[in-house]
């Protein structure tokens, strides 16, 4: 359980930490300017953070359900076959339903998708080498 716990914070302030380097640099600023008309002038920083936890504390649950589950022995190889089904619920289906309603440029689209796949695929390497369900 303790391990669980730190992993979770672990994992959230990663969320945390990623998100605001992939959505703060300039090319992501520049991609999305698109947003600019709705998107929000600040941020609520502890709010974030605590969304970010929760965002750690839930992956890291499912995880440890989907543990025996998932394809391979090893976790390495567990946790990077979680990192693709969350970027594929999380990032893909996201990006083809902004895409279907939105006219958002494709490169937006595209930095969206492969920024999410690298942020899921260190979440779910650090998942895979850090967790494992009880015995």
């Amino acid at each position: 359980m303790i391990r669980y716990i730190i992993a979770s914070i672990i994992s959230g302030i990663l969320f945390g930490v990623m998100d605001g380097l992939i959505n703060a640099n300039s090319l992501a600023q520049k991609l999305y300017n698109i947003f600019k008309p709705i998107a929000k002038t600040s941020v609520n920083v502890p709010i974030g953070i605590v969304i970010d936890l929760v965002y750690g504390f839930a992956m890291a649950g499912i995880f440890l359900l989907l543990y025996k589950s998932l394809p391979g022995e090893a976790g390495l190889v567990k946790g990077i076959c979680f990192a693709f089904i969350v970027w594929f619920f999380r990032v893909v289906m996201s990006a083809i339903s902004q895409w279907m309603m939105f006219n958002i440029p494709a490169s937006a689209l595209v930095y969206g998708l492969l920024t999410g796949l690298g942020e899921m695929l260190i979440l779910g390497v650090f998942y895979g080498l850090f967790l494992r369900p009880p015995a």
